[in-house]
């Protein structure tokens, strides 16, 4: 398996770096100073037990399906989940992952994944769905705080795509999440299964063709981006595969 974390302290970029990525991306300097202050950039070294290693796209796509198997065997290390872990990364995080999951309760991504504190940069919607505000979300995770892999989450018996494919009315705003999975359920032609793959594929894609900050780093090959679907009984993790 990989090595998860360095033997060399790591620095996280100061803020005058930090503008200077922004370029592409943020486009006023009063944006990077919010994202600096919000990330906690100082110019104080972080110690190797706070971050990870800078691990390669594919390496860490690996840790995370290495994580989830081991969560599905029953063997999961559940490791980073105490207070001693809390305080570690209390003064900065440095995720190696950034996801978009269902905001399902039986989807605990941390845990389905064997991941704990600061492993995961988090967002979580009904659906999955890549709204503006989770795009946002997402970059931060990617270009601020460096996550290697952006993945895209989805579950089997998902209510959300269901709720879609019967079209009936419902009460609320809920209705406003259909009009962005309804493609997949198009694509899907009837088939819940498919169109749950089919979402996750769709929104994969959004997020990487539609972001400019997401699509210079997947140039660089800083990041990857992939997905799959959870399945609720078994607790694996099916890769769907996303072509950009």
């Amino acid at each position: 398996m990989f090595r998860r974390w360095s033997q060399q302290p790591v620095v996280q970029p100061l803020p005058s770096e930090l503008a200077s990525r922004c370029n592409f991306g943020l486009a006023a300097a009063g944006v990077c100073t919010a994202v600096a202050a919000w990330s906690g950039i100082s110019d104080r070294p972080v110690q190797a037990a706070e971050q990870p290693m800078q691990e390669s796209p594919q390496a860490a796509l690996e840790m995370l399906y290495g994580g989830n198997q081991r969560f599905a065997d029953g063997k999961s290390l559940a490791a980073h989940r105490d207070i001693e872990r809390v305080r570690a990364v209390a003064p900065r995080q440095a995720p190696y992952a950034a996801f978009l999951g269902c905001a399902d309760s039986r989807v605990p991504i941390e845990i389905v994944f064997d991941q704990g504190f600061g492993d995961l940069f988090v967002t979580r919607i009904a659906g999955n769905v890549a709204s503006s505000e989770i795009i946002g979300s997402l970059e931060f995770g990617t270009l601020v705080l460096g996550a290697k892999v952006l993945y895209v989450l989805g579950h089997t018996n998902c209510g959300a795509v269901s709720a879609t494919l019967q079209a009936e009315e419902v009460p609320g705003q809920i209705s406003g999440l259909f009009q962005h999975i309804r493609p997949a359920v198009k694509a899907g032609k009837g088939d819940l299964r498919r169109s749950i793959e089919e979402n996750v594929r769709n929104q994969a894609q959004l997020i990487a063709e539609s972001s400019p900050v997401i699509g210079r780093l997947l140039r660089d090959k800083k990041l990857q981006v992939a997905g799959g679907v959870y399945d609720l009984g078994s607790g694996i993790v099916t890769p769907v595969r996303i072509e950009l």
